[in-house]
């Protein structure tokens, strides 16, 4: 049996936009709805955003929610 394994790319997605937009982390995060604290979070790989985030978060990224994902 062979398991596809998937790599997460969120934190990194997150920080290139926020940074290329020259948002700060409360900055983005009043656009998500969401604490400075947890945008940290977010970019640390300490947690990742709720799935109810991401069609939102992929709208904001500009992005499809598949493209949060990358197939190792």
């Amino acid at each position: 049996m062979i398991v596809s394994v998937y790599h997460i790319t969120i934190s990194e997605r997150i920080k290139e936009y926020r940074r290329t937009h020259k948002l700060t982390q409360r900055e983005f995060g009043k656009l998500m709805g969401v604490s400075a604290q947890a945008v940290y979070k977010w970019e640390q790989n300490i947690c990742y955003p709720d799935i109810i985030f991401l069609p939102h978060l992929a709208q904001i990224l500009e992005c499809k929610t598949d493209d949060f994902f990358e197939k190792d």
